[in-house]
């Protein structure tokens, strides 16, 4: 599997994760009867604040994976892999987590696994960039 095509492919399930979670959203408002915001519905609300900080996180941790790739053969497979994973892992246990409520080890365990890839990716880039100057 060439770089490209790992960085496509973690881009592609978190892509589908953000669809999903929206995809929640909109039977929530749909269910609850709610047009805008969460109509002071608890359980809607939550369900916004899921989607909502998936579609925080997730975008930069994207952008980070596919300029990692592009720096092929400059950047480790492995680093790759190990965020795309993390990045992964870490929106699905926080979205289940912060659904089942605002205190759990779900929801602070996805958190702490989406820093991982910031900071794998974050470093990662830093590493490339400044290896390709020497």
């Amino acid at each position: 599997m060439h770089m490209l095509e790992i960085a496509a492919l973690y881009c592609g399930v978190n892509i589908l994760l953000l669809m999903v979670l929206s995809f929640l959203v909109a039977m929530g408002r749909n269910k609850h009867k709610v047009l805008l915001g969460d109509g002071g519905n608890e359980r809607l609300n939550r369900t916004i604040r899921v989607h909502g900080n998936a579609a925080e996180q997730v975008p930069a941790a994207l952008v980070g994976l596919l300029a990692l790739a592009l720096f092929d053969p400059a950047t480790p497979i492995w680093l790759l892999h190990a965020a795309g994973i993390s990045l992964t892992a870490g929106r699905i246990f926080h979205a289940v987590g912060l659904s089942l409520g605002a205190l759990n080890a779900g929801r602070a365990g996805g958190m702490l696994l989406t820093m991982l890839s910031y900071l794998l990716i974050g470093g990662g880039l830093i590493y490339v960039a400044l290896s390709q100057q020497l």
